[in-house]
């Protein structure tokens, strides 16, 4: 229970950020030049002055910038998105199509990341100072310093159109009407590509947090006791070190999750996928500002959602945080 309080605690705290967030880009959208009806009037071809301030009055687009941030506040109250006039539908309906692509990719990113990171930062820690700390170190720097978007396109061209081992894009293939497994089997070939590109970036990070914390762990006085009790390496690896060395990855685990979130909008628009970072994108590009706002809410719940989770997870691993409070 204890726990859990702790967690709520911080989950509670979280929400004026969440409110400055939405303020501040709310306000910010209302500098940039044309809006809504601009985008939907070139969509068209054009328009006449009088229909176009007919739309805005339509929308609440002739209502003073102070107003329309009350009545969009009022509408989140309610957990109204409000209604995007580019796809003619609610906010809601239209994330909601986008949504699982999404969860999917930074779900499955996440965890690979992390599990390479983690294994490999071990690995590196157990062979301090000898080649394959050299190897793996520089294969991190390597993926830490280089673009998503050049290996998502060097991915492409070597892996999709030189040996034609995978797909170049898409979520899955249209018009075949698989179902069950094998449209699993599908989608997950489609997004071995997005997955590798968008992990690479976090997998150096998490490679360098468990190295540093496995060294720093190693060198600890219970750990020498451990190994003078007779316990063997492995059993003082899995019992004390990895224990104690993961704690620093997990809370990077919540920090990284609204990073992640910004990669896929590059990742997704790189590979053709059909989720909430190319619909951003997208947003911005035709000024629909109710979607964008729509986006960043759902983005930033999801944020606080998985650092929720983590808070348990680290106060699990770590009572001491709990007694502290």
């Amino acid at each position: 229970m204890r726990i859990l309080s702790l967690a709520l605690r911080r989950l509670a705290a979280s929400l004026p950020t969440l409110l400055l967030i939405l303020v501040g880009l709310f306000l910010l959208l209302q500098l940039a030049p044309g809006d809504t009806v601009d985008a939907l009037m070139a969509q068209m071809g054009g328009g006449d002055p009088a229909q176009m301030e007919q739309l805005r009055s339509f929308y609440g687009l002739d209502a003073p910038v102070l107003v329309q941030l009350a009545r969009y506040l009022w509408r989140l109250v309610r957990l109204d998105l409000g209604f995007s006039a580019i796809y003619g539908k609610p906010v809601s309906s239209v994330i909601l199509e986008r949504l699982p692509v999404t969860l999917l990719l930074m779900g499955i990113s996440l965890c690979f990341a992390f599990a390479a990171g983690m294994a490999l930062g071990v690995l590196a820690a157990r062979r301090a100072n000898k080649w394959p700390d050299a190897l793996i170190s520089t294969l991190g720097l390597i993926f830490y310093a280089t673009p998503s978007f050049w290996f998502g396109m060097m991915g492409i061209v070597v892996f999709a159109i030189k040996l034609s081992w995978l797909p170049a894009g898409g979520f899955e293939e249209i018009g075949t009407g698989a179902t069950g497994l094998a449209r699993v089997a599908g989608i997950a070939w489609h997004l071995v590509l997005p997955v590798s590109t968008l992990a690479l970036i976090f997998l150096a990070t998490y490679l360098r947090i468990m190295r540093a914390s496995m060294l720093e762990v190693l060198s600890l006085d219970f750990v020498r006791t451990a190994r003078a009790k007779g316990l063997s390496q492995t059993g003082v690896l899995l019992r004390h070190v990895l224990r104690n060395a993961l704690l620093p990855g997990l809370t990077l685990i919540g920090l990284q999750a609204g990073t992640m979130l910004g990669g896929s909008v590059v990742v997704e628009s790189v590979f053709n996928l059909p989720g909430l970072g190319r619909l951003a994108y997208e947003s911005v590009v035709q000024r629909d500002l109710n979607t964008l706002l729509g986006i960043v809410f759902v983005s930033a719940l999801l944020v606080i959602s998985v650092n929720f989770v983590v808070d348990l997870l680290y106060a699990k691993l770590d009572p001491r945080i709990v007694a502290d409070r």
